[in-house]
């Protein structure tokens, strides 16, 4: 069912939701993200939404989940889709197939911007905005009718600030007056502000359905990276908030918890929204517990009172219960008992809602749903212009080089690989890796080996406090094919099992000195009262999953010059002809056991 069809079912006063999930990169990430969706369905959402990667990267991922989602489980599932640098006969194919699974609700969004005036895939033309998505699907008869299309709003700003308010609010009318039937908003943490910007949008005439983004603070970090991708604007009084527990994850998770339950009460009396659209982020255990503080849990039809009780709104109070999805397969997922066991991570003590609550990045683990956390509806952190100012025009191999070390000195901000400016646990390194760096070979990731610190280290601490945290040293950088051989033979003949390497380039030539299947857990903690935590695991599946992404950003990164130009062509011969290397120690009681091994008799570097 098309979703303004379900909400036009549901009274006034009664509150719905849905879900957000994106398509993880492992097959195994795949197969447990389908267990959690399971279990959160009982839940009951009015829908589950599916992201769409930038330029189409996870059409078939995205597809096959929506499918699933849509046709196994029989819940209503609205699909993204972005329509800028897709290649020509995309969109349709992909409304095609979305018809074909029983898919009638779609997302309408730009995605990434035009990188310049040639892109580096060819590129649909009749696509460059949001508004062209949404008048094609609805002028088009052979889609017009079998699809809600809604759009995406920005309570504060766009991204990318291209124009004023007014003019981003005439935008939002125009792709409205498109055909348009409902807006999902970007995340916010203002609701004072989100719903001023509410009265502004319906004094603009437009009428149809406002979803209101939100996006539960899983980690300092996280929280950070969001709102600057995003542009989100971040209240004073939530950072006095944050600062002080910053380093204590669990602590920052329930915040983020306290604050979206306090944001939803707010947003609710005031009389205008009707439904939530929770961004999961793939993890689970955060929305649950907002949905059970809520009164919201179980499907089992509670009485929501408090919501508004909560909010003084006067003498007159409105009694708010759940949707209820009855004609879903939600209902039947609900008692069909438990789901079977095997989703990763799942010990004797470890639930499987939960397993992977920690930071799960590009080093988490790979069986985890959350692996390969996307950025939001395809956008990019950098336009074409910010990036030419920071990265300039790299024209030589030893341009590429000062750029990785005006990163290392703090000259620049970002480079390709790194959003943000190095960490401080890096600084502790950094003598090491601009050693590496100045010998050309570019450092893209590290840390240090750390051998039982405080948890609540301000530097390298994590987690809840009263534990003690561990870290094996490791690099990762771009080298020469000829530098590879000679520290992989190095390796095998003098590490004496203590160094493992992975390496891979573009070609898919893959070269590993670990132990066949091995999972090296390469950050973990201690807690009271817990399991050993893991968070940082490299191995064969994830490292190859993140190695398509790394020469994936060469390719980006050499679009933004000209064809022919003396840039591009040096970073399509990087991209080319590099390897990817993971270099791991695993003696963590020595901080400087990695590097001796390097510099030692100096045969390489």
């Amino acid at each position: 069912m098309k979703l303004t069809e379900k909400i036009a079912k549901y009274d006034r006063d009664r509150p719905w939701f849905s879900f957000e999930f994106f398509p993880p990169k492992t097959d195994e990430g795949f197969e447990n993200l389908l267990s959690r969706i399971a279990r959160m369905l009982t839940f009951d959402p009015l829908a589950l939404s599916i992201t769409w990667g930038a330029g189409g990267n996870t059409k078939d991922r995205s597809l096959e989940l929506a499918g699933i989602t849509q046709s196994d489980h029989g819940v209503d599932t609205i699909l993204h889709l972005t329509c800028t640098n897709m290649k020509k006969g995309m969109i349709e194919e992909a409304l095609r197939d979305a018809k074909a699974r029983g898919i009638e609700t779609i997302l309408a969004l730009r995605g990434d911007p035009p990188r310049g005036q040639e892109h580096w895939i060819p590129t649909d033309p009749r696509f460059t905005h949001a508004v062209d998505l949404v008048s094609f699907i609805k002028t088009t008869p052979e889609f017009a009718s079998d699809f809600c299309v809604g759009v995406a709003a920005y309570p504060d700003g766009h991204p990318d600030r291209e124009t004023d308010e007014e003019g981003e609010l005439e935008y939002l009318k125009q792709k409205i007056d498109a055909g348009g039937e409902f807006i999902i908003t970007q995340l916010f943490y203002d609701v004072h502000s989100f719903l001023s910007w509410v009265k502004k949008v319906r004094q603009k005439g437009i009428t149809v359905p406002i979803i209101p983004g939100i996006m539960p603070i899983q980690t300092y970090a996280s929280f950070l990276r969001m709102t600057k991708l995003c542009g989100t604007r971040v209240p004073p009084e939530l950072m006095a908030d944050l600062v002080p527990i910053r380093h204590d994850d669990q602590k920052v998770k329930d915040y983020g918890v306290d604050l979206a339950v306090n944001m939803i009460k707010q947003m609710a009396a005031s009389g205008d929204i009707r439904g939530l659209h929770f961004c999961t982020l793939n993890l689970e255990k955060s929305v649950v517990r907002i949905l059970e503080n809520l009164g919201w849990a179980g499907g089992s039809l509670k009485l929501a009172n408090k919501l508004i009780a909560d909010t003084a709104i006067g003498p007159t109070e409105r009694v708010i219960t759940p949707h209820h999805a009855a004609d879903s397969a939600a209902v039947s997922l609900a008692v069909a008992g438990p789901q079977p066991e095997g989703e990763a991570g799942k010990g004797e003590l470890n639930n499987a809602a939960s397993w992977d609550d920690f930071p799960n990045g590009r080093f988490g683990d790979y069986k985890s749903p959350a692996y390969g956390e996307t950025d939001l509806w395809g956008s990019s952190i950098l336009s074409r212009n910010q990036a030419l100012e920071q990265w300039g025009h790299p024209r030589t191999l030893d341009d590429l080089t000062t750029m990785f070390l005006g990163h290392l000195h703090s000259k620049i901000a970002t480079t390709p690989f790194s959003p943000a400016p190095l960490s401080p646990e890096s600084i502790m390194i950094i003598e090491h890796l601009e050693r590496l760096t100045r010998r050309g070979w570019w450092t893209v990731g590290s840390q240090p080996a750390i051998n039982g610190v405080s948890s609540a280290d301000e530097v390298v601490g994590w987690g809840p406090r009263g534990g003690y945290v561990y870290q094996k040293c490791f690099v990762e950088c771009f080298i020469e094919q000829k530098d590879l051989e000679k520290i992989e033979r190095k390796v095998k003949e003098k590490g004496e099992g203590w160094i493992d390497l992975y390496a891979a380039n573009l070609r898919g030539e893959f070269r590993t000195t670990a132990m066949e299947e091995a999972r090296n857990a390469v950050t973990w903690g201690i807690f009271p009262g817990q399991e050993v935590a893991q968070t940082t695991i490299i191995e064969e599946e994830s490292f190859l999953s993140w190695k398509d992404e790394a020469f994936a950003i060469w390719e980006e990164w050499a679009s933004f010059y000209p064809p022919d130009s003396e840039e591009r062509r040096l970073l399509n011969g990087v991209r080319n002809d590099r390897w990817l290397l993971t270099l791991i120690d695993h003696n963590y009681t020595n901080p400087s056991a990695l590097w001796s091994f390097l510099f030692k008799d100096d045969p390489v570097i």
